[in-house]
């Protein structure tokens, strides 16, 4: 499904077609659920995104920010040479992106317990708050020197 018109949405919607391409490239795009996350909306205007990597190190793990793009790769260093009995943890190679709004900043990262926690906050700019606009009188003189 492709959106050539961003129009096509909504007639009233002004200034989306980033956001309708944005949609349908996530429709077109598989994706995979290992190893599987969430999203947590944790305050008003915070949230996280927890992965469980059970298996994996710190050194394991990479975490990239890039054109509101967060990446999280995952790389093992198990050895060839180890012997399980019994292998119920998968432990393989994985990559989320997670594509971030314009106005939502990665804060922090952790890894407890094996679940890694990545921290955003979305910071609103002061000209992007709303704010109230009054309704003035303007003269005909006004009108006639624009």
């Amino acid at each position: 499904m492709t959106y050539k018109d961003p129009f096509t949405i909504h007639p009233s919607y002004v200034g989306f077609d980033r956001v309708a391409r944005l949609f349908a490239d996530s429709i077109e795009k598989k994706t995979t659920n290992y190893p599987p996350y969430n999203i947590v909306k944790t305050g008003d205007n915070s949230y996280s995104i927890e992965i469980a990597v059970a298996g994996f190190d710190r050194e394991d793990l990479d975490i990239q920010v890039a054109e509101r793009i967060v990446s999280v790769a995952g790389q093992t260093s198990n050895t060839e040479s180890t012997e399980f009995l019994y292998k119920g943890v998968a432990q393989r190679n994985f990559l989320h992106k997670f594509t971030l709004a314009d106005t939502v900043e990665v804060s922090s990262a952790d890894l407890k317990n094996g679940m890694l926690t990545i921290n955003l906050e979305n910071i609103i700019p002061q000209e992007k708050m709303p704010r109230k606009i009054s309704i003035g009188n303007v003269s005909e003189k006004e009108l006639l020197t624009e």
